[in-house]
């Protein structure tokens, strides 16, 4: 906005409007508290010149830019709010998030239904050529060609489909040794440089098992993420661990903390302490200093990813993501990306798709229910083979994960989506407002100042509904006073059923009102197939290529 000032000579409000078109706020928190907010005074402290000098408006105007109550002198300025009144569209990174993100931002939109609170979603993708281990890479460029990433991706769900067992298996056998070898040899040097004993650091250079099937847990250690879930009942996690020496399981983790974020600090020592109770626990490692090359030897390698977030503070998640490519299988919360990438042949899902906050009897519930998941499915999956040493079921898991997920959770369609469904319409509506120096936005702001000087005394009138076999016919009586015509839409309105979308039906002007001034006849017809009282009339602002009620909040319902 400041440079299109600079360049064009425009006041601070124009050039608002017509720079905001070009920009996209994409929202990574579930969570209002992981929203930036300054006290006012930090923002005078240092914006206040700038403000007044570079934009050309007062201190007020700038904090009511991050406000929800501009006139509200001891309100802290939130940059998300910024970026909302600043940007032509908002998403958030997952399904799921997007709708937590619409009650986040609801209160910037009084009256309008939470489905129409303008966030929509596009759902995170992982760089997979990062992520794949080299035996995923051979395979995968063995079935899908070299180039596979860098073109479009339709054909590799049959193409992976048509991978045998055997090859998949091997995959699967290959990456796990691969991890373990990584592993022991990390984690003696991590014991080494700490001055553990020789013969600990001797011991940990032959702990694990290549043969076993290995959980992975690694991610930044916060309390809404529950790293600790699987310490609930220390008796049963030892029991699934070594009861059945045929069956056995072993546990990698990984981890960082904020350095201010004391209790997530308390959860990684709470495994260190339970790992170093004694050598009865040699099927459990936790590797410090977890950074990419961790991570990335971690998701090529183990064999099931574990993921427990208080749902739905997870906005997205990705590292689950990453053992798509390699074979490696979820067992997550329905959280972020997994609550809309889970199918009972790609995974396991813990939860019930619901939220119940911080509850201790739900979070004990879902141990139980891990343990059980643990016991009952993916142990005895992992270990039932055929003839040939397979296990075919395991096989069929991963290669309808891999076939189904990989490709869609890759960035190939991430990024298709962002230029698809932002870039480009975010550029054409930038270059059409900026055209002769921002006329566009000039009328937009006009527009703006006159809904908001006419908008309390717009009103409706009688309402008659007549319904004609298939059809309610809707005529509305509506009063726009001194406002153009042509500045506003008559809608009906209803609610969705079942978490369906809501039904939208524009309404006809179809004549004035005799003797009366601005008054005008409003008609609309919608199925039958809902009562009439489901559908509600409304008014709302319109101009062509503004969005609504990103640009203007302005709403008024027929009551």
């Amino acid at each position: 906005a400041r440079s299109f000032i600079k360049s064009t000579g425009q006041p601070f409000e124009v050039a608002l409007a017509v720079t905001r078109a070009g920009n996209l706020f994409t929202t990574h928190t579930a969570v209002a508290a992981g929203f930036d907010r300054f006290a006012p005074d930090l923002i005078e402290q240092y914006l206040k010149n700038y403000a007044e000098q570079q934009l050309g408006i007062t201190l007020h105007d700038l904090l009511a830019l991050g406000r929800l109550n501009p006139n509200d002198s001891s309100e802290n300025f939130n940059m998300a709010y910024l970026a909302i009144r600043g940007s032509g569209a908002v998403n958030g990174v997952s399904r799921l998030h997007g709708r937590v993100s619409r009650h986040l931002f609801a209160p910037l939109f009084p009256s309008w239904p939470l489905d129409e609170v303008p966030v929509g979603h596009i759902t995170n993708g992982v760089h997979v050529p990062t992520w794949d281990s080299v035996a995923a890479d051979e395979l995968w460029t063995n079935v899908c060609g070299k180039d596979r990433w860098l073109r479009t991706t339709e054909t590799m769900e049959q193409d992976i489909r048509d991978v045998p067992d055997a090859m998949l298996w091997q995959l699967r056998t290959d990456s796990r040794k691969s991890l373990i070898e990584y592993a022991r040899e990390r984690l003696s040097r991590q014991l080494a440089s700490s001055g553990a004993p020789t013969e600990v650091v001797d011991r940990a250079k032959h702990l694990l098992d290549p043969n076993t099937l290995t959980l992975g847990f690694a991610r930044r250690f916060a309390t809404y993420k529950r790293p600790d879930l699987l310490l609930h009942d220390l008796d049963r996690l030892l029991h699934i661990l070594t009861n059945n020496p045929q069956r056995p399981v072993q546990i990698i983790l990984a981890g960082k903390a904020h350095p201010a974020d004391q209790a997530g600090r308390a959860l990684i020592q709470k495994w260190t302490q339970f790992i170093g109770q004694g050598a009865s626990h040699p099927q459990i490692v936790f590797l410090a200093d977890y950074d990419m090359l961790v991570a990335e030897r971690l998701v090529q390698g183990v064999d099931v990813w574990v993921n427990t977030p208080r749902r739905p503070w997870e906005a997205s998640g990705t590292s689950g993501m990453k053992v798509l490519v390699n074979g490696g299988i979820n067992l997550s919360e329905l959280d972020g990306w997994w609550a809309e990438a889970y199918t009972p042949e790609v995974g396991w899902a813990l939860g019930d798709g619901k939220e119940h906050g911080d509850d201790p009897a739900w979070d004990a519930a879902e141990a139980e229910a891990l343990y059980d998941l643990l016991e009952h499915e993916v142990i005895p999956e992992f270990y039932n083979r055929n003839q040939e040493g397979i296990p075919t079921a395991w096989v069929a898991r991963m290669r309808e994960s891999m076939a189904r997920l990989t490709p869609h959770f890759s960035t190939n369609r991430t990024l298709r989506e962002y230029t698809e469904l932002h870039y480009l319409p975010a550029a054409t509506a930038y270059r059409k407002r900026m055209v002769d120096k921002g006329t566009m936005g000039v009328e937009i702001v006009n527009w703006r100042h006159d809904l908001d000087k006419s908008w309390a005394t717009l009103r409706f009138g009688e309402v008659k509904v007549e319904t004609n076999g298939e059809q309610h016919l809707f005529e509305v009586q509506v009063y726009l006073n001194d406002l153009d015509l042509n500045a506003v839409r008559v809608e009906l309105y209803a609610d969705g059923i079942n978490e369906g979308s809501p039904i939208l039906q524009e309404m006809t002007r179809t004549s004035q009102l005799a003797y009366s001034v601005c008054g005008y006849l409003y008609s609309g017809a919608v199925s039958a197939t809902r009562p009439a009282t489901d559908f509600t009339a409304r008014i709302i602002p319109y101009f062509p290529g503004v969005s609504v009620p990103l640009e203007t909040a302005h709403i008024l319902w027929q009551r």
